[in-house]
């Protein structure tokens, strides 16, 4: 489970009781150093190093780190809100115990999430991981609900001798092929052993769709968690491909052609340990709570691709029929969906059964992304929303008329069309509050504006080995 306290200067209570220990062991297997892990508003994935005789000042006092980085773009430039982008201030990252783990891709070094808090010791509503660690704890406290998740996780692999800047595939083979997985079975066997050394419950792993492409699913955990774990699981997966003399990218288009790799988010809602995706009155099985947490997650879908479609490379993947959700549509296991109703295998539903939101990719802050598909969700709950008509097969196929008929219609198909949608929306404004909901604002905007006049392969090379 997550730790739910802020950190306080001093330390959580029963941190400093831990550390020592924990200390000792990393010590006695040969930890040298910790990552202290987050995500900026980019998407991108920044860290800070301490020696591992130094977690207990980390976990009492925290390491500082400038607020700067809520508002870089992912070519590292700044762009500025009323609060965010000077160069003054500092925060203090203070790393998560219940989720420090060794990295058996990296001998020698250990891995934590940070949470970001003010040197006054208040919360820093920039930090993504706070805003989704609060809004969990708010659902559970006015609602009774709490959640699972996970993300997948879709990555090109290309060769390490490619010339700089360049994506050569390291594998050929049909999508999904034998072929492909013989190939790299090396690597993949070695990607297992790390993971089941870290504890982290592999549930597929196998070739995709893509030049390149492979995909892994991971349990589900408590959204913080899940996060947490698309974090490590990117970490591990780069760290074990460098000593295969492999590079990896998790972008959403490695080049500007064919389909892209998503990053799609499963999601289900709980109460006292039942799952409401299954055994209710609802289509499908769902509750009505169930089927209007679906609802508002599908209502809001054209302002939450800001968040979870954050990168002009996003809109290269975010094409019809390419099983990527390009439509405001919902079905069962309908992959060209915007919103998957997963019931699971007959004698499973009770454990299996949820939601998958397709338009999603590994540029987005997966904190952010979790956060405000539960913040859309906790709306149609609040409102009682009811689903439209499902959709079967490709809604690509529909006319206007039809279209309109069942509520279906396209996504953003834009970085900046999304951004006017996020600004419309005040529900998911408030929920992230004004200083993290400007910078969401002024991070996309920069990004559209970095790659104005560039042809869609420019800008596929430009966010290439980014994410």
């Amino acid at each position: 489970m997550t730790t739910l306290a802020d950190p306080v200067p001093g330390g959580r209570p029963g941190d400093l009781r831990r550390v020592a220990a924990l200390t000792d062991d990393l010590a006695a297997r040969g930890v040298r150093g910790i990552v202290l892990a987050y995500v900026d508003t980019a998407g991108v994935g920044r860290v800070k190093t301490v020696p591992t005789a130094r977690l207990e000042a980390a976990v009492a006092w925290g390491v500082g780190m400038s607020p700067v980085f809520d508002t870089f773009l992912a070519d590292d430039s700044i762009v500025t809100t009323d609060v965010l982008g000077s160069p003054d201030g500092d925060l203090r990252l203070y790393p998560d115990l219940d989720h420090l783990v060794a990295l058996a891709g990296q001998p020698g070094w250990a891995w934590a999430p940070v949470d970001r808090i003010t040197q006054e010791g208040t919360r820093h509503p920039g930090c993504s991981r706070t805003f989704l660690r609060h809004l969990v704890t708010d659902a559970a406290e006015r609602h009774g609900l709490a959640f699972k998740a996970a993300i997948e996780i879709e990555w090109a692999v290309g060769l390490g001798s490619a010339p700089a800047g360049e994506f050569q595939p390291a594998v050929r083979g049909p999508a999904y092929g034998a072929i492909r997985q013989v190939e790299l079975s090396d690597y993949t066997a070695d990607l297992l052993a790390a993971f089941a050394a870290q504890e982290v419950d592999v549930e597929q792993l196998h070739p995709e769709y893509a030049a390149g492409q492979f995909e892994i699913s991971v349990g589900a955990l408590d959204p913080v968690a899940a996060a947490d774990r698309s974090v490590l699981v990117r970490q591990t997966i780069r760290a074990v491909a460098q000593r295969h003399d492999l590079r990896v990218s998790f972008t959403p288009s490695v080049s500007a052609e064919g389909v892209g790799s998503g990053g799609h988010l499963h999601l289900s809602c709980w109460r006292d340990g039942v799952n409401l995706h299954a055994g209710g009155e609802r289509r499908y099985g769902m509750t009505a709570e169930a089927e209007s947490f679906a609802a508002g997650v599908l209502a809001r879908l054209p302002a939450l691709t800001a968040v979870t479609a954050p990168s002009p490379a996003s809109y290269l993947r975010l094409k019809p029929s390419r099983w990527a959700g390009v439509f405001t549509a919902w079905g069962r296991e309908t992959r060209e969906a915007a919103l998957r109703v997963i019931t699971g295998t007959a004698g499973r539903r009770d454990q299996d059964a949820n939601l998958e939101v397709k338009p999603v990719d590994l540029a987005a802050n997966p904190y952010l992304a979790l956060g405000c598909v539960i913040a859309a969700g906790l709306d149609g709950l609040a409102t009682a929303l009811s689903l439209p008509e499902e959709i079967t097969g490709d809604p690509a196929r529909y006319g206007m008329d039809e279209a309109a008929a069942l509520g279906v219609r396209r996504l953003p198909q834009s970085l900046p069309r999304a951004v006017e949608e996020f600004r419309a929306d005040q529900v998911l404004r408030d929920a992230l509050g004004p200083v993290l909901a400007d910078a969401v604002i002024a991070v996309r905007l920069g990004e559209a504006a970095a790659v104005a006049g560039l042809d869609d392969a420019q800008v596929a090379a430009a966010y290439r080995w980014t994410y």
